[in-house]
């Protein structure tokens, strides 16, 4: 059961990553392209049978808005005027990988907007923006937690392999970094650099920070695996062949670590996300107009808003989901790599 569901989040990952690279394919309008007429317009409803031809064709109608008591925008269908789906469109230019220039996307309607999970405040696409603030939000995650494990990994293995005033000296370094709860060494850390910087820019610092706070626990582990490792018989056949301190531990101690750190580092992906999440929700990591899964909730900071909208917490639908198979396959993937701990 544990590797069906963990194969299941595998493919659900894969396709979501597939869809963030690939997301000018995919969305039907650029991220930052405003539209103040369609504020907070609704998840746009499609039909799919054509009530004159009784054929089997998406198509959206027309919008008219009103505005109530309470200044709040009414939109309604316009029935009288309907517009047809088409796949494989043309629209803005946009390049993959930044090599290959395209001008054909997924979907498009022949008039009008087609606003598949709704638009925000200045008329954006939700779904659009969601599919490229996927790219900062996942890859950070992939990033972070790979730069935190590298460290961690080599911080651990040279403490328990030499031990002695290294260790020491390494161990109380790891435990100055987590005596500090991690949330509010980040927001310390976040706020002592400039608040003006570029998007590119704040992307590294974010992972510069996350990968600072997440590898002092890793190290701790590995150094305990590192110390029962380094009295074992192939160690000390490796010193008597003159290889050295380093590529002992490169080559001896830590292949012998990576069943867990393999684990560990999927399992840690979800904080790296949620970081990100929370220092954009803040407003201390990426600004606007760059989407981000964090600075698309922000908007949902008022109750409000969520009543009236609620289509604005999406964004928050596909962390959890994200969070979620990230957890599914480290679970299945600890079960796989150590048989004590599978389910009977």
């Amino acid at each position: 059961m544990r590797s069906k569901l963990g194969i299941s989040a595998l493919v659900g990952l894969g396709l979501l990553y597939l869809s963030v690279i690939f997301a000018p394919f995919f969305s039907p309008y650029p991220y930052d392209e405003d539209d103040v007429l369609n504020s907070y317009c609704p998840p746009t409803r499609i039909h799919w049978v054509d009530v004159k031809d009784r054929k089997i064709t998406p198509y959206i109608y027309g919008r008219t808005v009103t505005v109530d008591k309470y200044y709040r925008r009414i939109y309604r269908e316009d029935k009288t005027k309907s517009y047809r789906i088409k796949f494989f469109t043309r629209g803005f230019k946009y390049k993959i990988l930044g090599l290959w220039e395209f001008e054909r996307h997924l979907f498009g309607a022949e008039e009008g907007k087609v606003f598949l999970l709704g638009a925000d405040l200045k008329g954006r696409d939700i779904f659009s923006r969601i599919l490229y603030g996927g790219r900062i939000s996942l890859s950070i995650g992939l990033i972070g937690a790979s730069i935190s494990f590298f460290i961690g990994l080599l911080v651990g293995g040279a403490s328990g392999y030499f031990g002695g005033r290294v260790d020491n000296l390494l161990m109380r370094l790891c435990e100055m970094v987590m005596m500090v709860p991690s949330f509010y060494l980040m927001l310390a850390l976040r706020a002592s650099f400039p608040p003006n910087l570029s998007s590119s820019q704040v992307y590294l610092l974010i992972v510069v920070i996350l990968s600072f706070i997440g590898w002092a626990s890793t190290a701790r582990i590995i150094r305990g695996m590192a110390i029962s490792l380094r009295e074992n018989e192939f160690i000390y056949a490796a010193k008597a062949a003159g290889l050295g301190h380093f590529k002992i531990i490169v080559r001896h101690i830590l292949p012998h670590t990576f069943s867990y750190a393999l684990v560990a580092i999927v399992l840690s992906i979800p904080s790296y996300i949620l970081g990100e999440a929370a220092l954009s929700l803040l407003g201390l990591g990426i600004q606007e107009p760059q989407a981000s899964w964090g600075n698309l909730l922000s908007s949902a900071m008022g109750i409000v808003n969520i009543r009236l909208y609620p289509w604005i917490l999406t964004p928050g639908l596909f962390i959890l989901v994200t969070v979620v198979c990230f957890n599914v396959i480290g679970e299945t993937l600890r079960d796989f790599l150590d048989p004590k701990r599978k389910i009977l």
